[in-house]
């Protein structure tokens, strides 16, 4: 009688367990449709639709994978490849393959930046110069936001808009429920590297092929980051 007590308290350890996974399962899956049902996420942050820095004005807009236009299509890629052909190498070919694929996914969230052509006004007679591709997605089990791409025109990189758009995506990680921001870096784009890790406080995550097997690691050109919000983003995806 006595093992067979132990044997159904054990049982419904289990089933308790697997009801909790459920449970949190649930929770999570609502909170990253809740927050991909969002369509302009700058509603909450206004402040950031127009902005100067070093004497320019860029407008923000936000845009869906499945919304855009040919033109935009074209440019995305154009300035992909611009940016990251170098980094890429001969491996070039084939990422170009799988990002072209990514552009308009379901689940691709955009911010786009322009440029304004006259110091009158931020919208009018504006230009495109960048864009910032996210996605609301489960990684470790958790809701993060992962970044895809931050491409910014040559000619006005190094003047902020980074380091704006990075807070941005902070806020609205924040602000959607998300536990963490997570990115993938080329090794060789050394200049993101440090952008990522010095200035902005990301580190490399737990998931990254050079912690997950530092002997095979070496062999990956690319490392993951993340900027953990709580506790259990911490121990899950920051090494300590």
């Amino acid at each position: 009688m006595k093992r067979k007590n132990a044997d159904d308290n054990s049982t419904k350890k289990r089933s308790g367990k697997r009801k909790g996974i459920v449970e949190k399962k649930k929770i999570v899956d609502g909170v990253i449709k809740a927050a991909s049902a969002v369509k302009d996420p700058l509603d909450s942050f206004p402040e950031f639709r127009n902005c100067n820095l070093q004497g320019l004005c860029f407008h923000l807009e936000a845009g869906l994978g499945t919304k855009l236009s040919r033109i935009m299509k074209q440019y995305v890629k154009k300035l992909l490849e611009v940016n990251m052909k170098r980094h890429y190498g001969m491996e070039w070919p084939t990422e170009e393959k799988v990002k072209y694929r990514e552009i308009n996914a379901p689940e691709a969230r955009y911010i786009f930046v322009y440029k304004a052509l006259s110091s009158g006004s931020c919208e009018p007679d504006r230009e495109i110069v960048g864009f910032v591709h996210y996605r609301f997605i489960l990684e470790e089990d958790i809701p993060v936001l992962y970044l895809y791409e931050l491409q910014l025109e040559p000619e006005i990189q190094r003047k902020g808009l980074g380091r704006l758009l990075m807070q941005l995506l902070e806020l609205i990680a924040q602000k959607s429920g998300m536990s963490a921001i997570v990115l993938t870096v080329q090794k060789t784009n050394l200049s993101a590297m440090l952008f990522y890790t010095s200035k902005l406080g990301y580190s490399i995550a737990g998931t990254s092929p050079s912690r997950v097997d530092p002997l095979i690691g070496t062999e990956n050109n690319y490392e993951i980051l993340c900027k953990a919000f709580d506790q259990e983003a911490k121990s899950k995806l920051e090494v300590v």
